[in-house]
């Protein structure tokens, strides 16, 4: 990450002042070797790793020698500061009091002050956001430290992290505010300890109260007290070399998190509704250390956990449960039959519950996981395994024990489908070799039958590629991908006719001829694109409403100009 992460402090003698900071120096691009030259020997690299130290001295002891107290000063002026080296990458990480470079000094000297001075959050602690394109942009998280000698009992600090890269660093705003808060909280906590031991021996509020208080005498009083170090407010020996293992770490972590991928167009719905997700995970993260930090951390249910961190179905979490398990959709169908699996894969398009009832939580998982693959992401909510019944509106692909009961009003409705796995007879003779078959029987039943061949046109053309077994496995889930492809554009057409614009019916049949949804299997047709509508990403949808109000405005000012140039006339 092309970022730098600082400690800062306000010193009551001298005012903001950096304390600590981290940086990463990238390794110099490899250029050709010309003729003749001579090639670099380890000798020559540790002079350079010398140099480097040199000058980080020569900064740290050049800014303001004199003008440093104990509570400005991190580290003695003959320390070299710390080097950490990622061995994968090559990047070094430096700390020091101060960066190396002059441009970087200036730069992270103006987000200390700014940081420890205006740009601060309402109660003066807690993270914001500042910076412009010239100085760089800063994430600050301002906090206090007790201490028994300090006015009000405590002093400011901040850590900023300092960027050139807006969007990167705004997007990076959970993940650092989480992780900044763990390192604010152990650096409070083991000062708390400090000032209680110290208050238990000597209280000093009870001092000042009863001590004289002279105009003359209180600058020299304070004095005294304002130089103390973070060191000694923690009683921690090896606070330097944790912080600079911690912010290199952070660095690290933070760069390797976010990464930049060549897309040969705009990105799927698929994606975008991705990293809404994972944005709504880490918001919630955030929202529960808050509340965790105010004394009230709410308990979830076993079905929400389920429900926030399984709508995927991992392959890696699949592969850790014991058991058989369906390799693919075609898989599946082998394993189900032909006309059970068109059943099953016909409740999936159109949104209806699925429901597994099984004592073997892998293979169930399995089956959500290759079944998933038939609709967008946006369209899959999924309880892989649960304990009791879950309504329909809560998830579309349902994992139950054998003991469950289904609801009456369940079994008996046309918009879900039960899965029962049973243990297969010892003896009885499968039509397809499978290990699958030989341990479990399958038994799907729905009150909704529908004829084999009507049914979805997205359907048909899965079962086609699905029977075509000079397809592989890899082919299909391609072809499988361009389909839902397919159909996801005609969703965006249909939603952005009928919902946006607001036409009526005949146009909206008119729309559906256009794409291709009428005829055979109109009606079903016509449900599958409603219900994956309900998978468009909040950023499409908000891209369209954003698009006509903007039209809107442009078509009434335009409309407007006529009438007023008329009335200038008429004046």
């Amino acid at each position: 990450m092309n970022a730098l992460v600082a400690l800062c402090h306000f010193c009551e003698l001298h005012g903001p002042r950096t304390l600590f900071c981290t940086e990463a120096v990238h390794p110099p691009s490899p250029s050709p070797q010309q003729p003749g030259s001579a090639i670099p020997c380890d000798r020559d690299r540790e002079a350079d790793r010398e140099g480097e130290g040199l000058t980080m001295r020569a900064n740290s002891s050049a800014t303001q020698r004199a003008e440093m107290c104990e509570g400005c000063r991190a580290l003695p002026v003959s320390h070299p500061g710390f080097v950490s080296v990622d061995s994968e990458t090559g990047i070094r990480y430096l700390s020091h009091q101060h960066p190396r470079q002059p441009q970087l000094f200036s730069v992270v000297r103006q987000a200390c002050v700014r940081s420890l001075s205006c740009e601060v959050c309402p109660g003066r602690e807690g993270p914001i956001f500042f910076g412009d394109e010239q100085h760089g942009f800063v994430f600050s998280h301002t906090f206090f430290i007790k201490d028994s000698l300090a006015r009000g009992f405590q002093r400011w600090y901040s850590i900023v992290v300092v960027a050139m890269d807006r969007i990167y660093l705004i997007n990076s705003w959970p993940f650092l505010l989480r992780h900044l808060r763990l390192t604010i909280q152990s650096l409070q906590s083991t000062a708390l300890k400090v000032f209680d031991s110290e208050q238990c021996v000597c209280p000093q509020r009870a001092v000042r109260m009863n001590g004289a208080f002279s105009p003359a005498v209180f600058p020299h009083q304070r004095s005294g007290n304002a130089a103390r170090s973070l060191t000694s407010l923690t009683q921690h020996t090896n606070l330097w070399a944790s912080l600079h293992s911690s912010f290199s770490w952070l660095l690290k972590a933070c760069g390797s998190r976010l990464t930049e991928k060549l897309l040969e167009g705009a990105p799927t719905e698929d994606t975008l509704v991705l990293i809404e997700r994972q944005t709504e995970q880490e918001e919630e993260m955030i929202g529960w250390d808050g509340a965790e930090e105010g004394g009230s951390k709410p308990q979830p249910s076993q079905s929400d956990s389920m429900q926030g961190t399984d709508f995927q179905c991992d392959d890696g979490r699949q592969e850790d449960l014991p058991g058989p398990k369906f390799k693919s959709l075609r898989h599946l169908r082998q394993v189900l039959g032909a006309s059970d699996f068109r059943q099953l894969a016909w409740h999936v398009l159109m949104g209806n519950q699925v429901i597994w009832r099984s004592a073997d939580p892998g293979l169930i998982q399995s089956a959500f996981n290759v079944l998933k693959a038939l609709l967008p992401v946006g369209c899959v909510r999924a309880i892989p395994y649960s304990p009791q019944y879950e309504e329909a509106y809560r998830c579309n692909f349902l994992g139950l024990s054998p003991d469950v009961v289904i609801p009456a009003h369940v079994s008996s409705s046309e918009f879900s489908v039960l899965v029962d796995v049973l243990n297969a007879e010892r003896g009885c003779v499968n039509p397809v070799d499978d290990y699958i078959l030989s341990l479990y029987h399958f038994n799907i039943s729905s009150t909704n039958n529908q004829p084999v061949d009507k049914g979805p046109t997205l359907l048909n053309k899965i079962e086609v590629a699905l029977s075509n077994e000079n397809l592989s496995v890899e082919v299909v889930s391609l072809c499988l991908l361009c389909l839902k492809e397919e159909w996801m554009n005609k969703v965006k057409v249909l939603f952005k006719f009928s919902k946006v614009d607001g036409r009526g019916k005949e146009d909206t049949q008119k729309i559906l001829a256009l794409l291709g949804a009428t005829g055979p299997g109109e009606e079903d047709n016509v449900r599958l694109l409603k219900f994956w509508m309900t998978g468009l990403s909040k950023t499409y949808k908000s891209h369209l409403m954003t698009a006509v109000r903007g039209g809107e405005r442009t078509l009434s000012h335009y409309c407007m100009r006529p009438s007023i140039s008329v009335s200038k006339q008429l004046e």
